[in-house]
């Protein structure tokens, strides 16, 4: 028995055979052209097909999966139709006389390249979109099928690395599990897959090579190991393992439904953190009560340029209407430290973390901010949206921020344009500073949400990205709940709501002393609602 260790992007266990993605083996050769006008038309027409076919995945996807997958392929489209794309694959034919499929090859390689090389785990997953549109413009242009595998049995399927639409394309019912070379768990793949329900291993490295072939494994999709031809032994264990969390989800399913109350009668609901419209499938399937962090961020790292407010708006928009009444607490632009665009051009910083990000970034650069405003408050017209504004630390820019805010208001409604003129507005608390100051800030908002992961980072001097001193960011140090509990403190005496929204949420070992506390709200990853719920309910 052989034992691959990886990256778990889904979980569940699975017993099958391995059987490796085949993609169309067209090759591109750099070819002189005479009439490069000629060319620039077959790639305009491979183009205008590409997009055709995105637009049928974007329907069957959202048939098969629900509207929120297939949002990836409008993504898609808009990465097709996007002028610095066309303009140098076309400029590059030009230029050079060379043939369509050169130029869109070499153009793709530039652009995957880019994104491979960003610090941002998600920026680097975008790069398997850009293989992917590019391998689909090229099978156009070379009349070279795509790929896909070849069993008529349910199989483990192996890639180098899965780009969405090949993920989408296949047929869920000969798939057991998704293993790969590559990949990132925030890749759209790894998405897709826990959308699914499909068991997903990424990142295996080169040990996973075509040379196995139809050999025997078993998948373990939360510890992200894979065993190729598995002893007795190990599949005794991992037989009693799915058993025990089958069971594990039944139980947890019982309290789908349920109101999250403890057995004295204290509430405290239970709401969601999600990045991108991905995640709102999962929010409703683990019983959100709403939700309490929407990262919006996601929208300006998948994208090449700045998100107009119209695509904005269509986003929040959804969000809210698919919540069906219940609160969303939308985060505002929270770019900079490990979140990086490169179209926003911010400079090399020695401490990024402390440095240009965020609400900073918002008040130096206010055309960005407003134009995400004015998507904000249109959105509220379809559903209860609140806008949550990161890393406040003083009076004087809660006071800016409001101001930016009440000029929107008054802008969309001399336009007439529709909007929730008592949006709740509300701030987190992940500084000390905002925690030490809270009892004046209080009095300006509508409600508090303490981000735990940088409020830990920053009181306890700990770059959370730095392994070195993790075993220093105790999360339970009483610094942190001195800090989280005068927060609530404040906000009850200010009449305000106060939630949490950090890893820390989902902590049950802090869920009594949060009680205690007072919170009014927790808002954790969608898997840990249910368990979260379980834990309350019999806290008496």
């Amino acid at each position: 028995m052989i034992t691959l260790n990886g990256k778990g992007a889904c979980s569940g266990i699975v017993f099958g055979r391995l059987c490796f993605y085949r993609r169309g083996a067209g090759s591109v050769e750099r070819t002189a052209v005479e009439d490069p006008e000629t060319e620039v038309k077959r790639f305009e027409a491979a183009r205008g097909r590409a997009v055709a076919e995105l637009a049928v995945l974007y329907d069957k996807t959202a048939q098969e999966l629900g509207e929120e997958s297939s949002l990836l392929f409008q993504i898609h489209q808009m990465m097709l139709e996007d002028l610095d794309y066309c303009d140098a694959v076309t400029g590059l034919i030009r230029q050079e006389t060379v043939n369509a499929e050169y130029a869109v090859q070499r153009i793709a390689q530039k652009f995957e390249d880019m994104f491979a090389d960003m610090d941002d785990e998600y920026l680097r997953g975008r790069a398997a979109d850009v293989q992917d549109v590019s391998r689909r413009v090229l099978s156009i242009l070379t009349g070279v099928p795509a790929g896909g595998i070849e069993a008529e049995e349910p199989v483990i399927v192996a890639a180098d690395d899965l780009a969405p639409s090949e993920t989408v394309q296949l047929d869920k019912g000969r798939i057991l599990a998704f293993v790969t070379v590559g990949g990132s768990v925030t890749s759209h793949a790894a998405i897709l897959a826990r959308t699914m329900g499909i068991p997903a291993v990424i990142g295996l490295g080169s040990a996973l090579s075509e040379e196995l072939e139809g050999r025997e494994a078993a998948v373990d999709g939360s510890t992200g190991e894979v065993y190729l031809e598995p002893d007795r032994a190990t599949c005794s264990r991992l037989r009693v393992k799915a058993r025990r969390e089958a069971e594990y989800r039944e139980l947890m399913a019982r309290y789908r439904g349920r109101e999250t109350v403890t057995r004295d009668g204290r509430k405290l609901p239970l709401y969601a953190n999600i990045d991108s419209l991905d995640d709102m499938e999962a929010a409703l399937q683990n019983d959100a009560e709403g939700v309490g962090l929407f990262r919006s961020e996601f929208l300006y790292l998948e994208s090449r340029d700045y998100p107009s407010e119209e695509r904005q708006f269509q986003v929040y928009k959804r969000v809210a209407e698919k919540m069906d009444g219940r609160r969303v607490v939308i985060r505002t632009l929270d770019i900079g430290a490990d979140k990086q665009a490169a179209y926003f051009r911010l400079p090399a910083e020695e401490n990024p973390a402390m440095g240009m990000r965020a609400i900073r970034l918002c008040l130096t650069r206010p055309e960005i901010f407003k134009t995400q405003l004015r998507a904000l408050y249109r959105a509220s017209a379809y559903g209860r949206i609140a806008i949550l504004f990161p890393l406040i630390t003083s009076v004087q820019e809660l006071r800016e921020v409001k101001r930016l805010a009440a000029g929107v208001r008054e802008e969309l409604a001399a336009s007439g344009v529709p909007f929730d003129p008592g949006a709740e507005l509300g701030i987190m608390i992940e500084t000390p500073a905002a925690a030490v100051i809270s009892d004046q800030l209080a009095k300006m908002v509508d409600f508090f949400s303490v981000g735990t992961n940088d409020l830990i980072q920053y009181t306890l001097a700990a770059d959370r990205r730095n392994e070195s001193v993790a075993e220093f960011a105790d999360p339970h140090h009483e610094a942190i709940l001195r800090l989280i509990g005068y927060s609530a403190k404040s906000a009850h005496e200010a009449g305000i709501w106060i939630g949490i929204c950090g890893e820390l949420g989902a902590d049950q070992e802090m869920t009594r002393a949060f009680l205690e506390m007072g919170i009014d709200e927790l808002s954790v990853s969608p898997p840990a609602i249910l368990p979260l719920r379980a834990r309350i309910c019999q806290i008496g």
